[in-house]
């Protein structure tokens, strides 16, 4: 009898240990994560390439902080943690070289644009020329000249100044009512009716297909040149590499010029 329960013990304990091995999870290693920080104008297109890119590298993440070229680079020198910098403006970019957040060789012209005048889908100043923006009362909303899109969008109207009248500039940027922060908010108040015109790259238009445009003349545009570079803090340095080996690559330049972007050798 005394064996009998000693054996009940055994087999007790062993199935107590069992039962503790079997309720211990299976973690699975955790996905990479990349932090891309990206302007405001590429924020369709990056999102597409993005999932892209996810699909090809089934255990990284991308998660994309879409701001204003100028934020964006502000944000990065107070430490925020960021991988791969894409910005709109090659000023941005240079700062952070200086600064020593990115390594100048490592920095690539990867796309470029241009920029275009957006109206309300009703145009209801009616607005047919480029001249016609600056008519005392119409309402135009600009980036603000620190925002590289405003900044060349001010270029732009010193261009049409030469052509015009001298004081062309000065009576369209009398009828600014709003500077915003990046290009997004400056399509946002056209298409809620809030201005009667804006200035935006082109790759805007393309994704806002309610809103009416007028193109600028190669003379009187500006073309913009993006560069995308990783960090040198970067967590991920091999991961960003590819990640910007794929936007330059023939696939990820496809998605860029279906959203309107140029070449980078534009």
């Amino acid at each position: 009898m005394k064996c009998f329960f000693v054996w009940i013990l055994l087999f007790s304990i062993l199935l107590t240990g069992c039962s503790s091995a079997s309720s211990t999870p299976i973690v699975d290693s955790a996905p990479q994560t990349l932090l891309v920080f990206a302007a405001a104008s590429l924020t369709d297109a990056f999102t597409e390439i993005g999932e892209n890119f996810e699909a090809q590298n089934p255990n990284v993440a991308v998660t994309f902080n879409f701001a204003g070229s100028q934020a964006l680079r502000t944000q990065i020198e107070e430490g925020a943690p960021a991988d791969v910098f894409a910005s709109a403006s090659g000023k941005e970019m240079e700062t952070l070289i200086t600064n020593a957040f990115v390594i100048k060789e490592s920095s690539q012209i990867f796309l470029s644009n241009q920029l275009i005048i957006i109206l309300p889908a009703d145009n209801p100043a009616g607005i047919n020329s480029l001249e016609d923006l600056a008519i005392d009362g119409v309402k135009i909303v600009l980036a603000a000249e620190e925002v590289p899109v405003g900044n060349y969008a001010r270029q732009a109207l010193d261009l049409m100044n030469k052509s015009f009248s001298n004081n062309f500039k000065d009576n369209v940027l009398k009828n600014v009512v709003s500077n915003e922060d990046n290009v997004k908010q400056v399509v946002a108040k056209i298409q809620l009716g809030e201005a009667d015109a804006g200035i935006v790259y082109t790759s805007d238009a393309i994704a806002a297909t309610d809103l009416q445009t007028i193109e600028i003349p190669t003379e009187l545009n500006i073309i913009a040149k993006y560069q995308i570079a990783p960090l040198v803090e970067s967590a991920n340095t091999d991961l960003a590499n590819e990640f910007i080996a794929y936007v330059l690559s023939d696939e990820g330049q496809a998605i860029l010029q279906k959203w309107g972007f140029g070449s980078p050798l534009q």
